[in-house]
């Protein structure tokens, strides 16, 4: 009798597309979204507008589908001046006005007076810390501690927050800001490679990893 061959048994959390690539279950809805799996989440950034960009949009996606924010994030830029912070912060009634009219972003005011204050809020950091960047890497020590040793479909549902989102989310409160609670934080920190939580078998897994290795965290000044 012939030997019949068996196809391996599905990983929780991964599909596979017709590249042969198997990829976390949440990117497979469209092109943009596996190409935002594939080049940035995960990833580490250090650039103070990318950082303030990706906790402004997280905020954003609260109560969102982040397909929804990565749909609009072109419109994002350009209607909050590519999240340049300095530009941000001098945004006026008039801006929101004009904001709460385009329809290619979330119109919700709160969120839109949300930015421009956190906005300000960063300006404060870079005195402190010379940078957004060196502010936040700063709780990666902290989020090493709460990592589970092997990020399976399993914890990747059940992660929402951790002790190191809620540290991240109590500090910047303290300081003003809004729209940043832990489970947003964790969002942020997974988006900017703070964390790596591509599921165990994903082929960016690695690459990111990696990335975090060849990384040079930013300095306090």
């Amino acid at each position: 009798m012939a030997e019949t061959s068996t196809l391996p048994e599905p990983v929780p959390g991964l599909f596979t597309d017709d590249s042969g690539h198997a990829r976390c279950f949440w990117c497979q809805s469209s092109a943009l979204y596996k190409h935002y799996h594939d080049q940035e989440w995960g990833f580490p950034v250090n650039d103070d507008r990318r950082l303030f960009e990706k906790l402004c949009l997280e905020g954003f996606q609260a109560g969102l589908s982040w397909i929804t924010i990565l749909n609009k994030r072109e419109a994002f830029r350009a209607g909050f001046a590519n999240f340049d912070a300095e530009k941000l912060s001098r945004f006026d009634e008039s801006d929101i006005l004009r904001l709460l009219g385009d329809a290619g972003i979330v119109r919700h005011r709160g969120k839109i007076v949300s930015t421009i204050n956190n906005a300000k809020r960063v300006l404060e950091l870079r005195k402190e810390f010379g940078s957004l960047g060196a502010y936040v890497w700063g709780f990666e020590p902290l989020a090493a501690q709460d990592r589970p040793p092997v990020h399976t479909y399993e914890a990747a549902r059940a992660l929402t927050a951790t002790a190191a989102s809620i540290a991240l989310s109590k500090d910047l409160k303290k300081r003003g800001w809004s729209f940043v609670g832990p489970t947003t934080m964790y969002a942020f920190m997974q988006a900017m490679g703070l964390v790596n939580d591509h599921i165990e078998g994903c082929h960016v897994r690695q690459s990111a990893f990696d990335a975090r290795a060849a990384f040079k965290v930013p300095q306090r000044s």
